[in-house]
């Protein structure tokens, strides 16, 4: 998809030709004659995929004709039929449009032929560069704000897991390889801590991307009285991209935005890997929405939809370094490079907001197998850290306890085993250094996750600490969300409300 255009005068527009008579002549509307066809045409051309910001542009040509005629730039008759006419344009779609190289141009061809020659001066005192710069952001702002939307419903996924699990004990790893016990509690605010990261990051990106290049013109502003600050307001913009040749030209926002997406992308790739791997050692079992089965074996009941998530990664990494690719090395200002970047955010945020909602959805319907967890969770003696940590409390050198508790897990890892190993390290009793209740404790799950109360550890006591502050924040994120949605609603509405003014 390709949205942006060739640059141009960045002044009263591309050149209007008419016949004499007052309307626009067929063949050249808002080009000349000499840059109307030819075979290149078609591989200039956006049209087709500009459909995704068509909104995008009748908003910022509404507010742009707004602020035109309250300068007294144009004059609000003029105004008003060139408003009436987006209205009549947004009413007959994108698929109705007159060709041309992308949505900018057709959109005022378009004008042109409802309002006749006055309807080029909507593109008075801009220039595409600026104009499709300004689009983009209107588009991607709302794209990301969706993308917000299924990380909060993934954190709130993640978050009733961990309610109802707080005391379900289960294997926890390392290099794929039994480590110590924890809960699936543990487990599922691990990853609601990474998701949140990944709305900060996303939220970030948005107050960078709700900036208002918008009378930059080409890239070296106007002569035109202009008001910046007017055009922004009606966009629901914060406020400007201060200087005119950045304005027009820069895509960190893209590229930042991309990372931020690939990064989320990838934390979903980890926990999609994860409940993979739990899924086939019936840890946990996913719901018929989030499954499929064999064209030819029966009994498989495979997870291919977070077999896609997992893989979702890939594609978004790769559009980080294509993005990053195509804006290295760029001079200022404007390249028509810039139409192949914006592909990339699009997709990308396209792909990664499914993928999210998959997985917020996906854990939410998943049923854990309690008593196998359970049953799992000392598997490899993983409780054997526990133990080393039990006999450093009570005066064992660390690394002492350490080659104990490793000797004993080559012979048995039980008590047995620990006394055993006693004797050949220690030369005396395991219990002439501990408590041996204390020692049977440390060798049960349960009770050794039970002991790891530290600040962000497992035993539950800790988890309803991480619980609170995972809720906390999830609050808190919900309302900003909800104040940006709110705030763009009441822009698109005032707008609305300056343009009835006019037609």
């Amino acid at each position: 998809m390709t949205e942006e255009s060739a640059p141009d005068d960045g002044e009263s527009g591309l050149t209007v030709v008419t016949d004499g008579s007052g309307d626009a002549d067929d063949e050249g509307v808002v080009r000349r004659v000499r840059f109307s066809g030819g075979p290149a045409r078609s591989f200039l051309s956006s049209l087709a995929a500009d459909e995704r910001i068509f909104q995008a542009d009748l908003a910022v040509d509404r507010a742009h004709t707004v602020m035109l005629a309250e300068q007294g730039i144009i004059a609000d008759d003029v105004a008003g039929e060139i408003l009436t006419a987006l209205d009549a344009i947004e009413v007959d779609g994108h698929g109705s449009l007159p060709d041309g190289e992308d949505v900018h141009e057709a959109i005022e061809t378009a004008v042109i032929e409802r309002v006749g020659a006055d309807g080029g001066k909507m593109h008075t005192a801009r220039s595409r560069n600026d104009e499709v710069a300004a689009c983009i952001r209107y588009r991607l702002r709302e794209d990301v704000l969706e993308a917000l939307e299924t990380t909060l419903a993934l954190r709130e996924s993640l978050v009733d897991v961990a309610d109802t699990h707080r005391e379900t004990t289960m294997p926890g790893y390392t290099h794929l390889q039994p480590a110590q016990p924890t809960t699936v509690a543990h487990w599922a605010l691990a990853y609601e801590g990474a998701v949140r990261r990944d709305t900060e990051r996303l939220l970030e990106a948005y107050a960078r991307i709700n900036e208002s290049p918008l009378g930059g013109a080409a890239f070296a502003g106007t002569t035109f009285d202009i008001d910046r600050e007017r055009t922004a307001d009606l966009l629901g913009f914060d406020s400007v991209v201060e200087n005119s040749m950045d304005a027009s030209s820069s895509r960190d926002f893209l590229l930042e935005t991309v990372q931020a997406l690939s990064t989320h992308a990838t934390t979903l790739s980890g926990l999609a890997e994860d409940v993979i791997i739990f899924a086939n050692r019936s840890f946990v079992e996913l719901s018929d929405d989030y499954s499929s089965t064999s064209s030819i074996m029966p009994q498989k009941k495979n997870p291919d939809t977070l077999e896609l998530v997992r893989a979702v990664a890939g594609d978004a990494a790769g559009s980080v370094q294509g993005l990053t690719t195509t804006l290295k090395g760029l001079p200022r200002a404007y390249n028509r490079d810039l139409q192949r970047a914006t592909t990339h955010a699009w997709e990308t945020v396209d792909a990664v907001t499914e993928a999210s909602e998959v997985a917020a959805g996906a854990v939410a319907t998943a049923d854990w197998n309690e008593e196998t967890l359970a049953a799992e969770a000392g598997e490899g003696f993983s409780t054997a850290t526990g133990v080393a940590d039990l006999l450093a409390a009570n005066g064992l050198p660390f690394r002492t306890a350490h080659e104990l508790v490793a000797i004993a897990a080559e012979n048995g890892a039980d008590y047995d085993a620990l006394e055993a190993a006693s004797q050949e390290v220690l030369g005396d009793s395991l219990e002439a250094h501990v408590d041996p209740d204390a020692v049977e404790d440390a060798l049960d799950p349960a009770e050794s996750v039970a002991s790891r109360d530290s600040q962000g550890g497992p035993a539950p006591k800790a988890v309803d600490a991480q619980l609170e502050s995972a809720r906390e924040a999830l609050a808190t994120d919900e309302d900003v969300l909800a104040d940006t949605t709110d705030a763009l609603e009441t822009a698109r509405d005032a707008l609305r409300s300056e343009v009835n003014g006019y037609v």
